[in-house]
């Protein structure tokens, strides 16, 4: 599945029970998860799926990573979401099995639609592949597939779909070279 299975959502603002979950979320966030242990990860991924998350087994969510709506997740087997790490998931997103999501990086699934009144908001998801790792300080925008086993080098601003199994880099990011697994 990529990310162009979905439609775009436009919406002007968000409900109240939209807002009201935020607001429970951010306080059991700020009391149970931001300040719980490192090695506590199945704790992270119980409070995550109490708030409609999808976690796989072996998922290592640490807790420093910003979380915006964790119903808009999901995170499969051994997935590695690192701290600093800020899932803005407006939209819905996506993290494959295995796949690493490393410090400080960005994945933004809202934006606004700047040619419009009232600049309404658009999401879009986001879809990381199996065995794909995202680097440090990476930006990933809104509707982006970076595909099975893609590296995305650190900083990259990647604002395109990635092909599977290469490495990628840059601003804007773009494809650089094969991905070898060789041992």
């Amino acid at each position: 599945m990529t990310s162009k299975d979905y439609d775009s959502y436009t919406s002007p603002s968000f409900s109240i029970a939209n807002r009201v979950m935020r607001l429970v979320w951010n306080v059991i966030y700020f009391l149970l998860f931001r300040y719980s242990p490192k090695p506590l990860h199945k704790w992270r991924a119980f409070l995550l799926t109490i708030f409609g998350a999808k976690v796989g087994r072996g998922a290592h969510i640490y807790p420093k990573a910003i979380i915006w709506a964790p119903w808009n997740l999901e995170i499969g087997d051994e997935a590695g979401v690192a701290n600093g790490v800020d899932l803005y998931s407006q939209g819905k997103i996506k993290l494959g099995h295995r796949s690493i999501i490393s410090q400080r990086v960005f994945l933004c699934a809202g934006t606004h639609d700047y040619t419009k009144s009232g600049h309404p908001l658009v999401t879009a998801p986001i879809i990381i592949g199996d065995h794909a790792w995202v680097a440090a300080e990476a930006f990933v925008h809104p509707g982006v597939n970076i595909g099975e086993g893609a590296v995305i080098g650190a900083r990259s601003v990647v604002t395109k779909d990635m092909p599977a199994w290469t490495v990628c880099a840059g601003h804007p990011c773009k494809p650089l070279k094969p991905r070898i697994i060789t041992d």
